[in-house]
C-alpha cells in the first residue's frame, strides 16, 4: 500500500514562500524582457520610467512591430522592405525565413485571387528555390495546391489561408530580428510559468499542499486532502 502523501497546510506553505527572497530588480528585468520581446512599446517605456530599469531602444521595438504588423496584415512585401532596412543580413543568411516570406506573398495573391499573378510569382521566385530544398518544394506544392479548390473550405491545404499561417510568418520574422539584434527570440515568463506547472506536477505525486491553479491571478487554493 503506498504511503499517504505529506500535508502541507497553507500556514507552513506561505512561510515557506516568504523565506524565498527574490531580487526586485530581477523582477523587474523579466517584466521588461517580456514587455520588449512581444512588443509593448508603450507599456515597456511607462515600465521602465516607473521601475528605473535600464535605458531601451524604443525605436528597434516599434520598427520591429512594424514589420510583425505587416506580415500580420498580409502586406509582406511592405515588410521584407522594412526587414531589408533594419538590417539586409536577416534575409540573406536566413533562406528558410525568405522562403517563408515569399511563400506568404503568394498566398496573398492567392487570397486576393490574383491568379496568373500567383502562377507567375510561384514559377519565378520559389519554384528555382524548391528545386535546391524539398522542404521548399513540398511547401510550394502545398500552396499551389490552393488553386485546384474553387472551394478552400473543402481544401485540404485551406489552413494555409487562415490568420494563423500570418500569425506563423510574423512571428518566424519577429524571432529572426530579436537574433539580429542580440536578444532572446522568446521571453522568459512563459517559460517560467510553464516550469511552475510542472514543478507543481512533480510536488503532486508526493505531498499535498496549496496549489496555484489560476496562474493570472496566482491566488493559492488550500490543499486537497
Amino acid at each position: 500500500m503506498a504511503a499517504s502523501k505529506k500535508v502541507i497546510t497553507r500556514e507552513e506553505w506561505e512561510k515557506k514562500l516568504n523565506d524565498v527572497k527574490i531580487r526586485k530588480e530581477d523582477m523587474n528585468k523579466l517584466v521588461m524582457n517580456f514587455l520588449v520581446t512581444e512588443g509593448f512599446v508603450e507599456a515597456a517605456e511607462k515600465f521602465r520610467k516607473e521601475s528605473g530599469t535600464e535605458h531601451i531602444d524604443l525605436a528597434t521595438i516599434t520598427d520591429r512591430m512594424a514589420v510583425k504588423k505587416a506580415v500580420q496584415s498580409g502586406n509582406v512585401e511592405d515588410a521584407i522592405e522594412k526587414v531589408n532596412d533594419l538590417n539586409p543580413e536577416i534575409l540573406d543568411t536566413n533562406p528558410q525565413l525568405y522562403f517563408h516570406l515569399q511563400q506568404q506573398r503568394l498566398i496573398e495573391l492567392i487570397r486576393n485571387g490574383k491568379i496568373e499573378e500567383a502562377l507567375e510569382f510561384a514559377q519565378e521566385e520559389l519554384a528555382p528555390r524548391g528545386e535546391e530544398n524539398q522542404s521548399f518544394l513540398e511547401d510550394l506544392e502545398r500552396t499551389v495546391a490552393l488553386l485546384a479548390f474553387e472551394d478552400v473550405s473543402n481544401c485540404p491545404v485551406g489552413e494555409l489561408l487562415d490568420i494563423s499561417q500570418r500569425l506563423k510568418t510574423a512571428s518566424e520574422v519577429n524571432a529572426a530580428i530579436l537574433t539580429s539584434q542580440s536578444h532572446e527570440k522568446d521571453p522568459k515568463l512563459p517559460s517560467l510559468l510553464k516550469m511552475l506547472i510542472w514543478a507543481q506536477n512533480q510536488l503532486d505525486e508526493k505531498a499535498a499542499y496549496p496549489h496555484i491553479k489560476d496562474l493570472s491571478s496566482a491566488k493559492l487554493e488550500d490543499p486537497v486532502i
